[in-house]
């Protein structure tokens, strides 16, 4: 039996549900950066998030919630994760509201214009539509300490900026190339999903800025300010059950800790070995350190 017949059969043991007398809320705790992190961890993903999401549609239940609390990462996965659960959403006819905890920013905003409706703290961080790409230059470094780079490549531009080459200006037109493509994409789903609630001009919601749940609110960002418990229970009655729905933790996650702050595939280590995996929990640090978290 999958977990998601299995789920099904545990709503209606309970006759809980659009079927019963007590509403239920499925609720989907959407945690840390998105795409891969490093060591040994892996961050939102739709590969580890599928079989959760798709458990959290039950033909019973009467919406799902998504509780974001996210920096941004990987404009794919975001871009996969929020389509696949308005596929469900639309398939299901069961509508999908989005909470911002500390912070729903570029990624994590796209993941919640997945939801009908957003809502955030007054106090949450919501925004950062552009993208950013971050490196370090270590050209000087080896040389001081003698190390020889030795690359070789087929392809002109296979070794597009190199940290350990000067930067390369045809390198950087070359990124800035491929970030405004990106761009174009995110600001699509963006007037999409939200259409004529947005209230500010492009240039303002656009530019890579970020705001609090109140000013996001006056830009037309989210649809209203509030807790999830206090707002649900004001859609569907005080007797609504909320049922939080994860996936099974490996036994490395447990050891390591790692669940309490990730949810995505199960662990794994990123090819590079150790030094990779630092370089990329130093970058996952860095992205919520941008937003003072």
């Amino acid at each position: 039996m999958s977990l998601f017949d299995a789920f099904g059969d545990f709503l209606a043991r309970y006759n809980i549900g659009t079927s019963g007398n007590t509403p239920i809320v499925t609720v989907l705790r959407l945690h840390g950066a998105i795409g891969g992190v490093g060591m040994g961890r892996q961050g939102i993903s739709l590969s580890g998030l599928e079989p959760v999401i798709k458990k959290a549609f039950s033909k019973r239940v009467r919406a799902v919630c998504l509780q974001i609390n996210s920096p941004g990462g990987s404009a794919v996965q975001s871009a996969h994760i929020a389509a696949y659960i308005r596929q469900l959403s639309q398939e299901k006819k069961i509508p999908v509201f989005a909470f911002a905890e500390d912070v729903a920013a570029s990624g994590g905003y796209w993941l919640s214009l997945a939801a009908d409706e957003i809502y955030a703290d007054p106090m949450s961080v919501v925004g950062s539509i552009g993208v950013i790409s971050a490196s370090f230059g270590f050209q000087d470094l080896i040389e001081k300490i003698g190390v020889e780079r030795r690359v070789h490549t087929q392809g002109a531009n296979k070794s597009l900026l190199d940290p350990f080459k000067p930067e390369d200006p045809d390198d950087v037109r070359r990124l800035e190339d491929i970030q405004s493509d990106i761009h174009k994409q995110f600001i699509a789903a963006v007037k999409q999903r939200r259409g004529e609630r947005l209230v500010a001009d492009d240039d303002t919601v656009f530019n890579g800025d970020i705001w609090t749940g109140e000013r996001a609110l006056e830009l037309g960002l989210v649809d209203g300010l509030g807790d999830m418990r206090t707002i649900i229970r004001r859609k569907y009655g005080p007797d609504v059950k909320f049922l939080t729905v994860r996936r099974p933790m490996s036994w490395l996650e447990r050891r390591l800790g790692s669940a309490s702050s990730f949810v995505g595939g199960g662990a794994e280590t990123l090819p590079g070995g150790w030094a990779t995996d630092l370089i990329a929990a130093v970058e996952e640090r860095a992205l919520w350190a941008r937003f003072g978290l």
